[in-house]
């Protein structure tokens, strides 16, 4: 028989046709394996989604707990917390220190803003000074007037380092407070290394530009905000978290 077929030409291409096509569907079949068990282990090593279903990428951010020594504005127990490092020189602060103020008081209670500073000396060199000054006022008149004065700050500015220095003096007298105190405080540097200790949390964080402000939904960082973000897509993003 196997010499009659070594023998017989078309016998010989029609074994040899039938033998590629073993090794097609040989070949077909472990692709289709070798497939399946890529999807599989995409599908196993799939990233851990949060309650509200979006992927949860923000387990590395690295930032000092909220406490309640702070300079928190609105409701320090709000299951939202906007914790935002800015610099009292910078244009985009300054929008969004109107913005968050509305963000604050349209929000029943469920959101409170933490501010902390973050001058950038580069762009700014007097916004270190005038973050010294508010907390100057913050010894003296406690949280409440250091946003009062922070307010003041961002009010008489025209931001990028145009703030004559001699309004900082004029803001503590105008909210009553001690004048030798106030000013004392200022020239000694006081609160140069509480200042310096934010912005090194800040640099922790990821900071690169301000104002750039972190989402804590129940002390665990849910969302970045970068910039100066609009009223409206800010109370957006707050009600899908509150949700």
């Amino acid at each position: 028989m196997e010499n009659n077929i070594e023998n017989n030409p078309s016998k010989v291409k029609e074994n040899v046709v039938n033998n590629n096509k073993k090794t097609i569907v040989s070949t077909l079949v472990v692709m289709g394996v070798l497939l399946v068990g890529v999807f599989l282990l995409k599908d196993t090593t799939a990233p851990v989604k949060t309650a509200d279903n979006s992927e949860n990428i923000f387990d590395s951010v690295i930032i000092n707990p909220v406490t309640t020594d702070e300079h928190i504005y609105g409701n320090p127990e709000a299951k939202i917390m906007i914790v935002e490092y800015s610099d009292t020189e910078c244009p985009y602060c300054k929008n969004f220190h109107g913005t968050m103020h509305n963000i604050v008081e349209q929000s029943d209670g469920e959101v409170a803003w933490v501010y902390r500073h973050y001058p950038i000396a580069e762009l700014h060199p007097k916004a270190f000074h005038e973050a010294e000054a508010t907390e100057c006022a913050w010894e003296q008149g406690g949280n409440n007037t250091f946003w009062k004065y922070t307010d003041q700050v961002f009010l008489r500015t025209e931001s990028n380092n145009k703030l004559d220095i001699a309004e900082l003096p004029k803001i503590a007298k105008d909210l009553g407070l001690n004048m030798t105190t106030f000013n004392t405080c200022l020239a000694n540097g006081k609160f140069a290394e509480k200042i310096q200790a934010y912005m090194i949390d800040g640099e922790n964080a990821g900071v690169q530009g301000t104002p750039t402000s972190f989402i804590l939904k129940d002390g665990v960082v849910v969302d970045i905000i970068k910039g100066a973000q609009q009223f409206e897509g800010v109370m957006q993003r707050v009600k899908e978290l509150l949700k």
